[in-house]
């Protein structure tokens, strides 16, 4: 009977007796439908019975997934935007497989993020966004630390057309929120930096094309990140991420076909104090997908969901070990996993902390790639339209977003970089920086996020307009700002970092925005966690505070070849505490 039935009607089958299934087991949690629950979500329901089973209790975003699943559930989202209607919290959560967050109490309204591959978008896709930001949202966008965008102060009567509409650009903002795998980042000068090794675009784009084709991939314990690095001249922060791939040349000689391969590192999530750690594995840059699925999928079936605080990929590997996880791995994918030493692998490029900035030359022959200097992130409809025709008008039309809340121009000729740069100028915005803002970093904040405790953007600018003024620095210096726990703005991995709390100001319980700030965190060969200095600083306290602390660095620095990082970690935090209660300011 089943040849009487089209191609088209055997899909709709499938997927309506997988929502059958999935259905019933939701309607008893735990409780798998007669034969095991089975469907493109099996992975995910199965790895919840055996939780159940072992008594454990599923978390709340677990019941969620189980008794609906988000792509089951569209319908709803639209009825909910023709009544202008708000998401109950189950709602709320599952909206976010689409890259919807609705962010109340900061914003009565829902933010939404897109998913970038490797953060490279065109002069078109560009222009169209600020067309979809004006009509259905608030009249900016945020750039994120994913390389990514995001559109926020969308009402819920417009939600499905900004989803609707960035389909229409070509881009999309499936499974960019909840226990999914996030935006895909590389290299932002892939394939026209001089240094690179390798060009990660089609390597990020494979996977991030598999993530959308394969719903098997959605559910996860936790969320998961996925970083790409080409070993180029701007640093892409790839172990600060659950996979971390870092192009590398191998050696002849070590049992392992010479030549660019992958390196591959797992685990990052500096939030909760831990780096990517090399696994000793390299990875054929075209199994770099195959490897990433079958490492999805062993953290699927064995990550924590009943408690969200332990259920990122991390504490698999420090619960199981790392030969154990590579294992399972390896009988995912039904072969052994090539191992070299470290001596095996020649010395990787070094990147500049400052070349996401400003005019640098390309692989190509007269062409360059300008680094625009963002506030921190934000930029108006006017200056992302406008961007958008600079590209067009100066460079090669591509839009290339950077781990650092900036973005890049590429293919731009000799003879019309002084008319691109004016042409930045113009829209309020510059290619040049200050030793300070090339390195400035803040998460949404309070303005947005109901997470966080301070309003981040806005003291990361009072920082650097304060320190502008009065220090005169000869080295960049990253400042971090973030606003809670779930650290967006990656506060551990700054020159100097601030972590958002409330300060108490009288006995009655009165409390203002503040932050506790640290020192000496870093990533890449520098990598290591930043130490706590100061506890409790009250937000208007912080400028003056960073002042005395770069002007310290100034003065008691080793040489002018010391950066701040290694004059901080040189010495013990009551020492610096010292020096910098001496400065006069």
């Amino acid at each position: 009977m089943s040849g009487d039935f089209s191609p088209e009607q055997k899909r709709y089958l499938e997927g309506f007796t997988s929502g059958l299934q999935i259905a019933r087991a939701g309607r008893g949690i735990g409780k798998p439908a007669a034969g095991g629950p089975s469907g493109p979500d099996v992975e995910h329901l199965l790895a919840q019975d055996r939780t159940v089973a072992r008594g454990g209790k599923l978390n709340e975003q677990e019941k969620f997934k189980r008794e609906q699943h988000p792509f089951d559930a569209y319908s709803r989202l639209q009825e909910q935007a023709e009544k202008n209607e708000p998401p109950k919290p189950a709602d709320n959560f599952r909206w976010r497989y689409y890259g919807l967050f609705y962010v109340a109490p900061a914003q009565s309204s829902y933010m939404c993020r897109l998913r970038i591959p490797n953060g490279i978008l065109t002069h078109w896709q560009l222009a169209g966004l600020a067309d979809l930001t004006e009509q259905f949202a608030g009249g900016y966008s945020h750039v994120t630390t994913r390389a990514n965008f995001q559109i926020r102060e969308i009402e819920p009567k417009n939600a499905v057309n900004v989803l609707e509409g960035i389909v229409g650009l070509g881009l999309c903002s499936r499974g960019t929120g909840a226990d999914n795998i996030r935006n895909v980042t590389g290299t932002p000068t892939a394939g026209i930096d001089p240094q690179e090794l390798i060009d990660t675009r089609p390597y990020a784009k494979a996977w991030h094309h598999h993530i959308l084709n394969e719903r098997g991939l959605y559910g996860l314990p936790r969320k998961f990140n996925v970083a790409f690095d080409g070993a180029g001249t701007i640093p892409v922060l790839e172990d600060t991420n659950d996979i971390g791939f870092q192009a590398v040349e191998v050696k002849d000689g070590f049992g392992a076909e010479p030549g660019i391969w992958f390196k591959l590192a797992l685990g990052g999530i500096t939030g909760h104090r831990d780096f990517a750690r090399d696994t000793g594995v390299i990875v054929k840059p075209a199994d770099a997908t195959k490897v990433s699925d079958a490492i999805v999928r062993v953290f699927s079936a064995h990550g924590d969901r009943t408690n969200r605080n332990k259920a990122r990929m991390k504490y698999v590997l420090d619960a199981m070990g790392f030969d154990k996880y590579l294992t399972l791995v390896e009988e995912k994918l039904g072969w052994k996993l090539a191992r070299v030493p470290a001596e095996a692998l020649a010395p990787r490029p070094a990147f500049d902390r400052t070349a996401h900035i400003g005019v640098h030359a390309q692989k190509q022959d007269g062409l360059h790639w300008i680094g625009v200097v963002l506030p921190v992130g934000k930029l108006t409809c006017e200056q992302i339209r406008g961007l958008a025709t600079i590209a067009q008008q100066f460079g090669d039309g591509d839009i290339r977003l950077t781990v650092w809340q900036n973005l890049l121009i590429s293919g731009v000729p000799t003879a019309r970089i002084q008319d691109a740069e004016a042409a930045v100028e113009k829209l309020g915005l510059t290619t040049k920086a200050s030793s300070i803002r090339s390195g400035l970093v803040a998460c949404t904040g309070n303005a947005g996020c109901r997470f966080a405790a301070s309003d981040t953007k806005r003291h990361a600018e009072d920082i650097a307009r304060w320190c502008e003024e009065r220090v005169e620095l000869d080295g960049p210096v990253n400042i971090h700002l973030t606003g809670c726990h779930h650290s967006c703005a990656q506060h551990y991995i700054g020159d100097i970092g601030l972590i958002a709390c409330k300060v108490a100001v009288n006995d009655d319980g009165d409390t203002v925005e503040g932050y506790h700030i640290l020192v000496g965190g870093g990533f890449g060969p520098q990598a290591g966690l930043a130490r706590e200095i100061y506890k409790d600083v009250k937000a208007e306290d912080a400028p003056p505070i960073v002042e005395r602390m770069l002007k310290a660095y100034l003065a008691q620095r080793a040489s002018p070849a010391e950066t701040f990082q290694a004059f901080t970690r040189r010495h013990e935090i009551p020492a610096l505490t010292q020096m910098f209660a001496e400065i006069a300011i």
